[in-house]
């Protein structure tokens, strides 16, 4: 039987991982894979992390190695610790990742340095950015590892500029990867919890405005600087057209209150909220204003429009086909994005069938 440690940390890794467990605990792959949760804790309290795993219903990871949060050398050093100890224990056929945090790379690099083969999932992706942490992560990640799973052609594109993928390997190794193009894996979650989503949420949806639009800001190109802050609180304020939902991470607003930034009373300032309430106000809102990456293409999945406060995407065809608008913190660039909104891009499958987790699973049965 093929093990796979699968490594999580951030909650929408939680997310990716909730749709790939699900897959190979069913036939027929539940007899021909073992999966191995790991848990680093880089997201640690209840609301994003311990909520996933009861409501996705699938089962607790195997161990969660508690880091917290704390500088990236000092998280990712004691992940990769952590993460080093549990695969000398376990022995695992392959270690699999998702995204581009720091639990990503503690978990590519763990396993790399022990020769356990990495598959990474989300590879390919770039932002062109490397001073973004999370594009440092993806770029060394794909580097190390022998299984690219790309959600997109763009993404196999951007591999292959970088020399990764110009050839099908007969046997796939770190040194002659193997890149897989499979679709998005948070499509296929999206489309298996959107129901269940809007029937869990009656209740909290009852007490969002009927006509709203949703905002998250989180990334700390924008929460460590005060100007970019400053200027994205100020355009939001000026547009009363609609009101604003803004579920809020912590680390946001303490930046706010350090900054002495505050948001008129249109916008409604929540605490962070689950999966099935974030997919319920992405299914409900007019159009999204967001930094996050997995933001921007849930978007797309429930057919709103989005505004990125970033000046650059990994998603850049939900740019080319209209469905994203990058303002970065620009103020003009955000008040021109506002007024236009809603409008919607171009009728496209983007991101595959929703079968991402299978083609997966076969691609590692066949090679390990």
């Amino acid at each position: 039987m093929l093990e796979i440690m699968t490594i999580v940390g951030a909650r929408p890794q939680f997310i990716k991982a909730a749709v790939f467990s699900r897959r190979v605990r069913t036939a027929p792959f539940v007899d021909k894979i073992h999966e191995v949760l790991v848990h680093t804790g880089q997201h640690y309290d209840d609301t994003m992390s311990d909520v996933f795993f009861r409501d996705m219903e699938i089962p607790e990871p195997e161990y969660n190695l508690g880091i917290g949060s704390g500088t990236h050398g000092a998280t990712t050093g004691a992940m990769l610790a952590g993460i080093e100890k549990l695969i000398i224990e376990r022995k695992p056929d392959v270690v699999l990742v998702y995204g581009d945090t720091n639990s990503t790379l503690a978990g590519a690099l763990a396993a790399s340095k022990l020769h356990i083969p990495v598959a990474h999932v989300e590879a390919g992706l770039r932002s062109f950015m490397m001073a973004m942490p999370e594009e440092q992560n993806r770029v060394l990640t794909d580097h190390l590892s022998t299984w690219l799973f790309c959600p997109t052609s763009t993404a196999v594109d951007n591999l292959q500029k970088e020399g990764i993928g110009i050839s099908k390997p007969q046997k796939p190794t770190a040194d002659n990867k193997d890149v897989v193009e499979c679709g998005d894996i948070m499509y296929e979650g999206s489309l298996f919890y959107r129901e269940k989503a809007i029937e869990k949420t009656k209740d909290f949806m009852a007490k969002v405005p009927k006509k709203f639009y949703l905002l998250t800001i989180h990334r700390a190109e924008n929460t460590d600087d005060r100007e970019r802050m400053a200027s994205i609180v100020r355009a939001i304020n000026r547009f009363k057209d609609v009101e604003a939902v803004f579920p809020v991470h912590p680390r946001t607003r303490k930046m706010l209150v350090q900054y002495g930034l505050q948001f008129e009373s249109h916008v409604h300032l929540i605490d962070p909220v689950g999966y099935f309430e974030m997919l319920a106000l992405e299914n409900a809102c007019e159009f999204v204003l967001t930094d996050s990456g997995g933001v921007q293409k849930e978007a797309y999945f429930f057919g709103k429009p989005c505004i990125t406060l970033r000046e650059s995407t990994e998603w850049v065809e939900l740019v080319a086909h209209g469905w994203n608008r990058l303002t970065g913190a620009n103020e003009k660039k955000i008040d021109e994005a506002l007024a236009e909104m809603p409008v919607l891009g171009d009728k496209h499958l983007l991101y595959g069938e929703g079968t991402t987790s299978k083609a997966i699973a076969d691609v590692l049965l066949e090679n390990s």
